[in-house]
């Protein structure tokens, strides 16, 4: 192998957690959120088994072996976003969400944004998170470029 990206190599931690929300845009009618969200905004709130995937990439440590320990990235995923959104309701329970729609789209850029300080800078770090075994999103997006 030859170039920067030989020794790149992608480690992934798989979590889950339990949360609710309500999907609604306060500045949209109620019938616009109901037409736009759909169950997704019961006043009352609903729950997933939310699926969330970390990807770290980054050049193999040629002392340890490791892009990066994943036991230290269990602990952290569960310090910094497992401890914080498991079995909340994320409108109410979450700071991150009291200005921002909890979307799928969203919880991933929350979840992102809470690992980001505590995963080295020299590692990329990816967040793939289902919110349905159908539904799932990816922060931040792979970069496609486009002739």
């Amino acid at each position: 192998m030859t170039g920067s990206n030989a020794q790149r190599v992608a480690v992934y931690r798989h979590e889950h957690f339990n949360a609710a929300h309500r999907i609604h845009n306060p500045a949209l009618s109620d019938a616009d959120n109901v037409r736009i969200y759909g169950k997704c905004n019961n006043p009352n709130y609903h729950g997933h088994n939310y699926e969330l995937t970390v990807r770290v990439c980054g050049s193999v440590d040629p002392q340890i072996g490791y892009v990066m320990d994943l036991g230290v990235l269990s602990a952290t995923i569960k310090q910094y976003v497992l401890d914080r959104l498991d079995h909340k309701n994320l409108n109410l329970d979450v700071p991150e969400f009291a200005d921002v729609n909890p979307t799928a789209e969203n919880i991933a850029i929350v979840v992102h944004g809470l690992l980001r300080p505590h995963v080295p800078a020299n590692l990329d770090l990816h967040v793939v998170l289902g919110e349905t075994p159908r539904n799932i999103v990816q922060y931040p997006a792979d970069i496609v470029h486009h002739a």
